[in-house]
């Protein structure tokens, strides 16, 4: 007979075994037969929910999906995958309904990013494949339309002039329309460079290290309304933060991050909490974003215990919902996690 041992502190019981029972389904893995669970959270304190209906079919997650991008403005929400003879790029909207795939000159995406304003759409994706189309970033029309390449296609490199990519792993693209890339995903580079509209280098952080500015896989980046730079460097097991407009370095978090570094990054619609993923982990951690002029120490407010080997690489955060998409390697799809209405009520307000 199949045993189940679950041990959980206060009233949050039944609660927390549904919880954890139905993220074992919707992640579509195989729920152990034996396993030990303790927490001492209680019910009130789970600030997000697993959308079960999200998407409306998962059939069309057929690779490895390594990134994911909402277009808050217009309530979309970009897949890319990897695999062989698959489409790189789903597009879907915000509530689960599949739109249109499109192929054209990904090689290997592993970041992604939707620019969204009223003026322009594009989706940007930085690309680690060794093939023809390989450690560039690209912008492309919503509907797959090369526009834009940076980096050299096909070669890997150190060089800023021009510019040369080894293994980008994300970036981040203001309304203003600068850029903040984070290279590269264990190549030969481990920076953090900021570019202007029209592509000139504004500053830059290029060392391998431990040190202040320094960096050991720098693996997701964003930036938050005041004016900060966050990076998950993730080899080092903390997240670095900048003046966006100076480069200064301003402090880092490695307290929330002794077990795992993290790899990916992102803030709340209200600025008021950072969401990061632990890969290896299988986590999601809600961290206190601190007050302007003070970096201090990283101060987690909530967990999301994700099914084990479920590998949330990459994730981003709807402006207009406050939702959470995760991109998930090891499970082979995108789970979105909803607010709990209570905890962010202001969120599409």
């Amino acid at each position: 007979m199949t045993r189940f041992w679950v041990c959980v502190a206060g009233a949050g019981f039944f609660l927390a075994f549904l919880v954890l029972h139905s993220r074992f389904c919707a992640s579509r893995l195989p729920l152990p037969l034996h396993f030990a669970f303790k927490t001492s959270w209680r019910a009130e304190e789970a600030l997000y929910q697993l959308d079960v209906d999200w998407p409306k079919y998962s059939e069309y997650f057929t690779g490895a999906t390594f990134c994911v991008a909402v277009d808050s403005l217009n309530g979309l929400v970009y897949v890319a995958q990897r695999g062989d003879n698959i489409p790189k790029v789903l597009v879907f909207t915000e509530d689960g309904y599949f739109l249109r795939a499109w192929n054209y000159t990904v090689d290997t995406p592993h970041g992604i990013f939707a620019a969204s304003t009223p003026h322009e759409q594009s989706v940007w994706i930085t690309d680690v494949g060794s093939g023809l189309y390989g450690h560039t970033i690209k912008k492309y029309s919503s509907f797959g339309d090369l526009v834009q390449v940076l980096g050299t296609p096909g070669k890997k490199g150190t060089g800023l002039n021009p510019l040369q990519f080894d293994n980008p792993a994300e970036l981040y693209v203001e309304d203003t329309g600068d850029i903040y890339i984070v290279d590269g995903d264990g190549g030969l580079n481990n920076r953090l460079i900021k570019l202007s509209q029209g592509f000139m280098i504004l500053w830059l952080h290029g060392e391998n290290g431990t040190g202040p500015a320094k960096f050991s896989i720098p693996h997701s980046v964003t930036v938050d309304s005041d004016g900060r730079v966050w990076v998950a460097d993730r080899g080092n097991k903390r997240i670095q933060v900048f003046d966006k407009d100076t480069g200064e370095w301003l402090g880092a978090w490695n307290n929330c991050f002794s077990e795992e570094g993290p790899s990916a990054v992102r803030l709340t619609p209200d600025g008021k909490y950072l969401i990061v993923a632990q890969l290896n982990l299988s986590r999601l951690l809600v961290v206190a974003a601190p007050p302007v002029g003070s970096i201090g120490d990283c101060s987690v407010i909530s967990t999301v215990q994700l099914a084990d080997q479920v590998l949330p690489h990459l994730l981003d955060i709807s402006g207009k919902t406050g939702a959470i998409y995760v991109a998930e390697i090891g499970a082979k799809q995108v789970q979105k996690y909803v607010p709990v209405n209570s905890y962010f009520s202001s969120f599409g307000s």
